[in-house]
C-alpha cells in the first residue's frame, strides 16, 4: 500500500471529495470521515455508526465483543476500533476498491435528522444545526436518537 502523506494532517479535509480523513480523536480514537467538497473547501462527514455487511468475526475480534448488536458500531471511535483504522487511512480514494471504500446501497425510505453530537462549546448556530442524519429504522444509530427526527 502506498500512502501520501501531508505535512498538516487535517489538510486532508480540504483536499477533494471522495477521500478518507482520519484523524486520532483525544489520544484515543481513531475517527473516519468522508471529504464532501471540491478541492480546496474544508467539508467533510464524520462517520458515527455504521451497519456490518460483512466481516461481522473480524469487528468483534477487533471490538472486544461477541455480540450482534448495534454496540458494536454505534459511535465514531467504535467504527473505527471496528473497521482497525489509523491515520495511514487519510487521502485514500474511498471509490477506488480495496480496503477501505464506500459503495451504493438501497436508497432509504426515510431520512432522519437532528444536531450535531458532542459540539456543546460551539456557537449556538453550529451546536445546533440539523448536520446528522440518520436512516430511520436503523437500529445502527449512535446515541443520542431521541434528537432525530424525520426529515
Amino acid at each position: 500500500m502506498i500512502v501520501r502523506m501531508q505535512p498538516y494532517p487535517y489538510l486532508v479535509q480540504f483536499g477533494p471529495g471522495g477521500h478518507a480523513y482520519v484523524y486520532l480523536c483525544y489520544g484515543l480514537h481513531m475517527m473516519l470521515n468522508v471529504v464532501a467538497d471540491k478541492e480546496g473547501i474544508g467539508a467533510a462527514v464524520l462517520i458515527r455508526s455504521c451497519a456490518p455487511i460483512s466481516g461481522l468475526g473480524t469487528i468483534q475480534q477487533r471490538r472486544g465483543l461477541e455480540n450482534e448488536k448495534p454496540i458494536l458500531l454505534a459511535g465514531p471511535g467504535k467504527v473505527g476500533q471496528a473497521l482497525g483504522l489509523s491515520t495511514e487511512w487519510s487521502s485514500h480514494a474511498l471509490y477506488t476498491a480495496g480496503g477501505l471504500e464506500l459503495l451504493d446501497g438501497p436508497e432509504p425510505d426515510e431520512i432522519l435528522v437532528g444536531p450535531r453530537v458532542g459540539i456543546e462549546y460551539a456557537l449556538p448556530e453550529h451546536a445546533n444545526a440539523l448536520w446528522r442524519f440518520a436512516v430511520a429504522g436503523s437500529s445502527w444509530i449512535s446515541a443520542p436518537k431521541k434528537t432525530l427526527k424525520p426529515l
